[in-house]
């Protein structure tokens, strides 16, 4: 269904009017005149969306809703979308598609698309991307195009594509929007200077997959992926647009065999892709996760296997702003994290712990690890430059987690449909401080909040603080969790046990006064059994210092160099050896019995019988 775009629409049928919109703002552009383009008084913004509606609050330190933004009371808000600038809001009602400029309060336009449920800006603005499901008439014909690209200055529909599925459905542009491109039947098409009815140029391999611009300015880069098959592995590769002349005009490729899917992330200089190939099914059967691998690609040719200390799953992995620098949150829980160089060395281990995550500020200067989802929502917030422990607030039953582009502040949510109790967010200031927390009513739920977007340079980078910022509200100190006791063990001391160690934090960086690197797992067991080696020669030595008082001899070795005494009747003499044998197995049953193994009905009887083979052995030998 092709949308109507109108710039001016019925009052009765209009959510929300130009006019409603420059009156909603007045006070809140008196209170902020003059400082919009000020990083201290920038007014940052928190859309919520939920069934109490669509509205805005106002970011730190004020926290009330936003006059710049009308309330939209409905409760079908299907998606909202922010541009890169976070100039231009647009959101679906369930009845039309609105667009505004948050910083004028002016609303743009409104498209007539009540199916919308995805929303896109070009990085540019020039261009509002909109996606509806796609449906085949009842007789069984094609559908109506789906997706819509509409030009931001006329509000006119630029282009039509059928899009069939949700996943990728949104075109990728270059961040000047020179280029666009989209997957269309196993190829890569691409438009230039938002020229859709014509394609520039089309990247045609077998059956392409995936594929993924890189960032920042010309030339653009493209990561490719194409999935194995008849015995072929899979492979990324990436181009230099508009270079696609074959194989031998790629920048750098990388084949791997086991791959179901892959995740490709270009770092922010747009020199290196980092690439997590995934299964779906662990053949060794150590996971359930499936089983991932992690790649590095550059963008000069070079590649490489990420090795990582730790067997189990990658559960996140995340490029630092500064592009020479990735982390990877991997391994059987307690997860390990570690931050890795472009030479995929290990910079510093943060050892293990409950996390599958990692957020790296704005700036590149702080970095979160935290445990969401099936964990109880711990969070470890480090300063990386010179990576020292900041706070360890905990969220719990947090679904969602993301920085404001202040580098300053933090928001947690829970929503639904992933848990439908307990909606609500928390506003934190890294140092673990809860500035602001909301709790939507218990008959209520919330879809989603995030942080209205700035551009890089808005927010100057600010010194690390140690010490907790102020805040009106209580510090969130968790209960300690307690290990489950059974109740016939609830009255009695605790024992104190632990299923694992937990690994300390560790700098891998060689050390001024020397070279070296990070032993390998090989040289590391080598090295451990050498001074093992050496441990023993030394105690064999000290042992030989001592004096034969102190030497311990051996129980066999005290039978042997004793006579055994005898009663010089042979058939006497076999029967006590074979009571002294009864009555050692008889030792080793309860042994095994007090260490709490389950015995066997013979081997209780054995013990049951102890006390009478003592007394016959006792008579045998009163005998002698």
């Amino acid at each position: 269904m092709r949308g109507k775009a109108t710039e001016t629409v019925d009052d009765a049928e209009e959510m929300l009017t130009e006019e409603s919109f420059k009156a909603a703002a007045l006070a809140q552009r008196g209170a902020c005149a003059g400082s919009w383009h000020s990083s201290e008084a920038a007014p940052k913004q928190v859309p919520v969306r939920g069934s109490e509606g669509l509205y805005m609050v106002n970011g730190p330190p004020s926290f009330t809703e936003s006059a710049a933004f009308q309330r939209d009371s409905g409760k079908n808000c299907k998606a909202v979308a922010f541009s890169k600038d976070g100039s231009l809001f647009a959101w679906c009602n369930g009845e039309k598609v609105n667009v505004v400029n948050v910083t004028r309060a002016e609303l743009l336009h409104s498209f007539d698309l009540p199916k919308t449920v995805c929303l896109e800006f070009s990085p540019k603005n020039n261009v509002l991307a909109t996606w509806q499901g796609y449906a085949t008439a009842k007789d069984g014909t094609a559908g109506v195009p789906n997706l819509q690209l509409h030009d931001l200055r006329t509000g006119k529909c630029l282009k039509s594509f059928v899009q069939k599925k949700m996943q990728n459905w949104c075109p990728c542009w270059a961040d000047d929007e020179s280029i666009c491109a989209r997957n269309v039947n196993n190829e890569v098409h691409f438009f230039e200077n938002n020229n859709f009815n014509t394609i520039a140029n089309k990247l045609h391999l077998q059956k392409v997959s995936d594929f993924v611009l890189s960032p920042g300015a010309q030339p653009t880069k493209v990561a490719v992926y194409v999935p194995g098959s008849k015995g072929a592995p899979s492979f990324v590769r990436l181009y230099q647009y508009p270079n696609f002349g074959g194989p031998q005009s790629a920048l750098a490729n990388k084949s791997f065999f086991k791959a179901d899917k892959v995740t490709m992330l270009w770092n922010k200089k747009a020199t290196a892709v980092l690439v997590v190939a995934s299964t779906e099914v662990d053949k060794s059967g150590a996971s359930y996760y499936g089983e991932q691998t992690l790649h590095y690609v550059a963008a000069s040719g070079e590649s490489a296997v990420v090795q990582l200390p730790k067997n189990g799953p990658i559960y996140d992995v995340a490029w630092s702003p500064n592009s020479v620098e990735f982390c990877a949150v991997y391994g059987f829980m307690p997860a390990k994290a570690t931050v890795f160089n472009l030479k995929c060395d290990p910079v510093f281990d943060f050892g293990t712990g409950p996390r599958n995550a990692a957020y790296y500020s704005p700036h590149g200067h702080i970095l979160v690890l935290a445990g969401f989802g099936n964990l109880r929502g711990q969070m470890e917030v480090w300063d990386v430059k010179n990576y020292k422990l900041i706070s360890k607030p905990v969220a719990s039953d947090s679904t969602y987690f993301a920085w404001c582009p202040d580098g300053e502040h933090i928001v947690t949510a829970t929503c639904a449909p992933r848990l439908r109790v307990g909606n609500g967010y928390k506003i934190w200031h890294y140092t673990g401080s809860v500035l602001h927390a909301y709790e939507v009513p218990a008959d209520e739920e919330m879809w989603q909040v995030f942080w209205q977007p700035f551009l890089d340079g808005v927010f100057p980078e600010r010194a690390v603080r140690y010490q907790a910022v102020p805040s009106q509200l209580p510090r969130a100190e968790p209960r300690p969790a307690q290990a489950y006791r059974p109740p016939a063990l609830r009255n009695r001391p605790a024992t104190s046990s632990k299923l694992h160690e937990d690994e300390p934090p560790q700098n891998m960086k060689p050390q001024l006064g020397g070279c070296d690197k990070p032993l390998s797992k090989t040289a590391l067991k080598n090295q451990r059994k050498h001074e093992a080696k050496k441990a023993a020669k030394q105690e064999a030595k000290a042992d030989a210092h001592q004096g034969p008082a102190q030497i311990k001899t051996p129980q066999n070795a005290l039978q042997n160099t004793i006579p055994a005494m005898t009663t010089g009747d042979p058939e006497v003499d076999k029967k006590i050896k074979n009571l002294k044998k009864k009555l050692k197995a008889i030792e080793q049953l309860k042994e095994q019995a007090a260490a709490g193994k389950q015995l066997e009905k013979n081997q209780v009887e054995k013990i049951q019988k102890e006390a009478a083979l003592l007394k016959e052995l006792e008579d045998l030998e009163l005998g002698v």
